[in-house]
């Protein structure tokens, strides 16, 4: 390696993430542009730097830093223009000049041992001085805090969070009890504390490893959809996490459950633990639902009247289960209507809207995904939102530890209606905030297929309110003669129903191309989704859908988007690419975003580039196209629906993954023109009938299943669905009694 030494003239880049910083360095009277990860740098700060010098297509030589370090600054010259660079807040470039004619080359010396002499400078005050002091000792912190964490293999991203959370506190907890970092940081999960614990030296059974193990755990559950786990489930895979003997598990349970940190419960005849915001969210929304749940004191005769009048004007014609719907969400404070493909939920919907405008009351609509939203707005011709865009969501506090609202308790929504769409997609941390922003005397209409996936997220909301029976519900039965005619409808309803289905019937909405072996069904997936289906059903291949129970495997999403990737966007001369762990993002792209982040901004623009909205958040099950990728600021630019563009750096990339193939899970609340659904060989609690109703109901005009028959038919039989550990039924029973 090469070495070279010299002021930083003009920094040209610099990404706060991950420190990567280009920049320009006066070396010898020569400027060399240099390129690395240095976080914490400032203009006019003189550095020695370790690397090589690498030719870049389109910027030329540049020389790639590997190590580097900061010196002090030895000329008047360079001590004046370090001290003016902004380096230091409140110093500009005639403050500097003031500073340095003082005292010359002394002029570190005075700021790091004798500050209070900066006062007999015009211009500073004691104060002042103090500030400098404090400022140039804070960077220098930074710095060593910096060098320090990244022999633990810490980045500067972390290292900076870390530092800011902790300051010189840090030495101590990275010695004592790294596991911390965990609680405090939000990005620093278990699994990277337990390395740096390794590193520094703390033993398996560290009472701080055991606690933050079981803490781990109970996360892990909820990412699959858990608000508990049983305690012998919980002590079993935590023992396994840590490689100790379950007994120091059960010790340090009951240590949580005192700190409240854990809540341990007896449930249906079996101890459970929570993690205790997650047994509190259960509890509060139980409370809520039923504060809102007044009886309104209304005579059923008028109120049919104006259903009758509506049907006239709109040219409706409701059943009775449909009517009921209506009249009941008119009576009630909280309303559930649920019901499969077909059978008139939007009808309904549209129903309740022009009720309540007759009544002048305030209507607002909503859905948990910007898809779902649109397709609300469209079928009721009132403009619907996303949830969080109607709570007016603002980012969270501190990166993405929560979701924060506008919309709350001490900032109600203004509506006298809210009606909720795809509700089986709402997991408790989004209802909880939603009826925080919910007052009394406001109806709440949730609308959804129950028999739907549930949430991504924690929770089974919908089934559990509907199996509290201490709410009014109205389910949905009747397939209407114009579903009848699609085979989408049928089939799905027939799914539901345990029937199986006519595979050999081939219709132009729903057919099965029977192959038994991987690599054929590849083949025709390929060709089906660049040839055949676009001008059948009206779609371009990026809007046609393949869905996959799996991840892994020879039909999972994992290999399936590597393979589709090749043939729907391949490698081009004027598509820039950025290769990401195993794989390469190109531009041009479907991508889909793989978790919450309610703290990146979007924006959307006018085909001139001018702003016309903007917000924040993009969230799991999102999915976009890759526009640009520049890797000189190291940016991939996404657009998602509605033209959101969202710019993320590259040290954010583990938040995207391609989406030619997705989960059917990650489906629920979308709708595509067509979706292929390749069925081979998998396992049996996987295969099931909830998962393939779901798959078949995501498409609008046609479902076409590549595999094997039999599994098909195997998965209409299999009604064992993946056990979900929730208890909002039960606080709602206890709540309500």
């Amino acid at each position: 390696m090469e070495q070279i030494q010299g002021l930083i003239e003009h920094i040209v880049y610099h990404n706060d993430d991950n420190g990567y910083t280009v920049m320009n360095l006066m070396c010898q009277g020569d400027e060399i542009v240099c390129v690395g990860n240095m976080p914490v740098i400032s203009e006019g700060e003189y550095i020695k730097a370790e690397g090589e010098y690498v030719d870049h297509s389109t910027y030329g030589q540049q020389f790639k830093i590997v190590t580097f370090s900061v010196e002090m600054p030895e000329d008047v010259f360079s001590l004046e223009r370090y001290l003016g660079s902004g380096a230091i807040k409140g110093v500009g470039p005639a403050l500097a000049h003031r500073i340095v004619q003082k005292f010359k080359e002394e002029t570190f010396h005075i700021i790091e041992e004798e500050p209070e002499r900066l006062a007999e400078i015009k211009g500073i005050s004691q104060r002042k001085a103090q500030e400098i002091y404090e400022q140039f000792h804070d960077k220098q912190d930074m710095r060593q805090a910096t060098m320090f964490l990244s022999k633990y293999g810490i980045s500067s991203t972390y290292a900076i969070k870390i530092y800011n959370q902790y300051g010189s506190r840090l030495y101590d907890i990275i010695k004592e009890n790294p596991y911390q970092l965990a609680d405090d940081i939000t990005g620093i999960g278990f699994k990277l504390a337990d390395e740096i614990a390794h590193k520094a030296g703390i033993g398996q059974n560290s009472d701080f490893r055991i606690r933050s193990g079981i803490i781990y755990m109970l996360l892990q559950g909820s990412m699959s959809g858990h608000t508990y786990l049983p305690v012998k489930l919980l002590a079993s895979k935590t023992a396994d996490l840590l490689e100790i003997d379950i007994s120091y598990v059960d010790k340090h349970l009951m240590d949580l459950n005192i700190d409240k940190k854990v809540m341990l419960k007896e449930l249906n005849g079996e101890t459970v633990v929570y993690a205790s915001n997650y047994y509190y969210m259960e509890l509060n929304t139980a409370r809520m639902l039923k504060n809102l749940n007044m009886t309104y004191d209304i005579d059923g005769l008028p109120v049919e009247h104006v259903i009758r009048k509506i049907e006239k004007d709109e040219g409706l014609e409701l059943d009775d289960m449909q009517r009921t719907a209506v009249m009941e969400a008119v009576r009630n404070g909280v309303m559930i209507i649920t019901g499969g493909p077909g059978t008139g939920k939007t009808t309904t919907i549209n129903t309740l809207i022009k009720y309540f405008e007759y009544e002048n009351l305030d209507i607002r609509l909503a859905a948990p995904t910007g898809r779902a939203a649109k397709r609300m707005t469209e079928a009721t011709g009132y403009e619907a939102q996303t949830i969080h865009r109607m709570l007016e969501l603002s980012g969270a506090p501190d990166d993405n530890a929560a979701a924060r609202f506008e919309r709350n308790e001490q900032n109600p929504l203004e509506a006298d209606v809210i009606i909720i769409d795809e509700m089986s997609m709402v997991d408790i941390n989004l209802m909880q905030s939603l009826l925080k922003a919910i007052m009394p005397g406001t109806r709440l209409i949730l609308v959804g297929d129950v028999n739907q996936l549930p949430s991504v997220g924690p929770g089974n909301v919908l089934k559990d309110i509907i199996n509290s029976h201490c709410f009014n519900v109205v389910m949905l039965t009747k397939i209407f003669r114009q579903a009848l005619e699609s085979a989408i409808v049928t089939n799905a309803h027939k799914i539901n129903a345990g029937e199986h289905i006519d595979l050999n019937h081939k219709t132009t909405d729903f057919f099965c191309m029977k192959r038994f072996d991987a690599q054929s069904i590849i083949g025709v997936m390929v060709a089906l989704i660049r040839d055949k289906l676009p001008p059948n059903v009206s779609a371009t291949p990026f809007e046609i859908q393949v869905l996959t129970p799996m991840r892994k495997g020879e039909l999972g999403v994992e290999r399936l988007n590597v393979i589709l990737q090749q043939y729907l966007n391949p490698p081009a001369p004027d598509k820039r690419e950025r290769e990401h762990r195993q794989g390469i993002f190109r531009e041009g792209d479907k991508v889909m975003q793989i978790k919450n982040n309610y703290q990146i901004e979007w924006e959307v623009t006018s085909k001139y580039g001018i702003p016309v909205d903007k917000g924040v958040g993009v969230f799991n099950g999102d999915t976009g196209i890759i526009k640009e990728i520049n890797t000189f600021a190291e940016l991939l630019t996404v657009e998602f629906d509605e033209g959101r563009q969202i710019s993320y750096p590259f040290s954010q990339l583990d938040e995207l993954e391609l989406a030619y193939a997705i989960t059917i899970h990650k489906s629920q609340g979308s709708e595509y023109p067509a979706v292929i659904l390749p069925l081979l060989s998998g396992p049996r609690m996987l295969f099931n009938r909830n998962l393939l109703y779901t798959a078949v109901t995501r498409a609008k005009r046609c479902v076409v299943i590549v595999g094997s028959d039999g599994m098909v038919e195997k998965m209409i039989d299999n009604v064992n669905e993946q056990r979900r550990y929730t208890s909002l039924k039960e606080r709602i029973v206890e709540v309500v009694g």
